[in-house]
């Protein structure tokens, strides 16, 4: 068994670590502040192939697998959450449901113009009573005429300040729960379909995250993705690869909380010697350590697993290893920042460090794309089989 990344997952790391390192990093903490959704950067990244990290070079993307993936997620989101979600989003949740389930005219039409960064996408499947139960779709579908017609509200829909396109969910059977829900691909300019702006967030600001009103929204039927009643389908296949791109987002940060706590305790003194000589330093910096070692290996492993999953085959391991990495990871994280900042003591407390941001950031990660409750719940259904 080989734990070692190959030299060509770790050299895009590394081009990835560079382009963290000198365009997104000087930029994390002004994002986060402005809440100012970074377009610019996005599609910089775009041309890092970060916007379409596994998708097929024919259509523009970098061809990589998803070991390479995750291991460039954890990279940009150690410079900065939001970008890493941001991207994400795009790929997992859009680009890659896309090449998989979508046809030849949808890739020719979105494909190309997603990874590239010439179009964002985005992913509409919550709902106010359809969050942990994505399956209690209330946003209906109703055929017309070649068409449907959608209407309903979406809520909490991330790159939706500045997406091009989103995949939106909607029942033909209303009461059936995840029997009749349809995926649609609904560009974002579409009359009826209302952008709604929502509260600010904690942490992971300027993701652009907004309601979408769907007012008799009607669209052809060119374009459903994938087979009608199928999209409840489609949107866990979909979740399987958020939650593994998720846990390394989170590692990220988590890796960025446990840098600031060992610089911190290197350069800080107290009672004449730095504070990384008291054992109690030492050993949260240890807990960090090895509860984020853990969880990335975790990550990768799951990441491996997904790479090699078809629709085909179904959800098989792939579910429970992403529902396992996404828990384990965004726990470890959000310990590893909280450990940082009781290192950092006032001075990771204060408002505007890069501790209180990693803190606030780190928190989403055990919400989105599935609570910890719910990933749990996932493990246990797997484990009780």
């Amino acid at each position: 068994m080989n734990f070692q990344p190959t030299a060509t997952q770790l050299a895009f790391q590394r081009e990835v670590e560079q382009f963290a390192i000198e365009r997104v990093a000087p930029v994390a903490r002004q994002i986060d502040e402005t809440a100012a959704f970074p377009r610019t950067l996005v599609k910089e990244a775009a041309a890092h192939g970060l916007m379409g990290v596994t998708i097929d070079a024919k259509w523009g993307g970098a061809g990589r697998d998803y070991v390479a993936y995750a291991l460039a997620l954890e990279t940009l989101a150690r410079a900065s959450a939001v970008v890493a979600v941001i991207a994400a989003v795009n790929n997992s949740l859009v680009a890659e449901p896309l090449a998989e389930f979508g046809t030849a005219a949808q890739k020719e039409r979105w494909l190309g113009r997603v990874v590239s960064g010439e179009a964002l996408g985005s992913f509409a499947l919550s709902e106010e009573f359809a969050g942990s139960d994505a399956a209690n779709q209330q946003t209906v579908a109703a055929r017309e005429g070649n068409g449907y017609r959608l209407s309903g509200r979406k809520v909490w829909v991330a790159n939706a300040e500045a997406a091009d396109v989103a995949i939106v969910f909607g029942t033909t059977e209303p009461g059936r729960r995840g029997g009749g829900i349809c995926a649609f691909l609904v560009p974002m300019d579409t009359p009826g379909l209302i952008k709604v702006a929502i509260a600010d967030s904690l942490g992971v600001r300027g993701l652009g995250c907004m309601d979408l009103e769907l007012n008799d929204v009607h669209v052809d039927a060119d374009s459903l993705l994938g087979p009608a009643g199928d999209g409840f389908r489609i949107a866990m296949w979909a979740l399987d690869g958020g939650r593994v791109a998720i846990a390394a987002q989170a590692l990220g940060v988590g890796a960025a909380a446990l840098d600031r706590a060992l610089e911190h305790a290197k350069t800080r003194e107290a009672f004449g010697q730095p504070i990384a000589n008291y054992e109690a330093i030492q050993w949260m910096l240890a807990d960090m350590a090895t509860e984020l070692d853990g969880a990335r290996l975790l990550t990768l492993k799951a990441a491996d697993v997904r790479g090699r999953q078809s629709r085909q085959s179904g959800p098989g391991p792939v579910r429970a290893d992403a529902a396992m990495a996404k828990l384990l990871a965004s726990e470890s994280a959000h310990r590893a920042a909280d450990k940082a900042m009781q290192i950092l003591a006032s001075q990771g407390y204060r408002r505007g460090s890069d501790v209180e941001r990693l803190f606030r950031d780190v928190r989403a990660t055990e919400i989105y794309q599935g609570t910890s409750e719910v990933q749990r719940m996932l493990i246990a259904e797997h484990i009780l089989k």
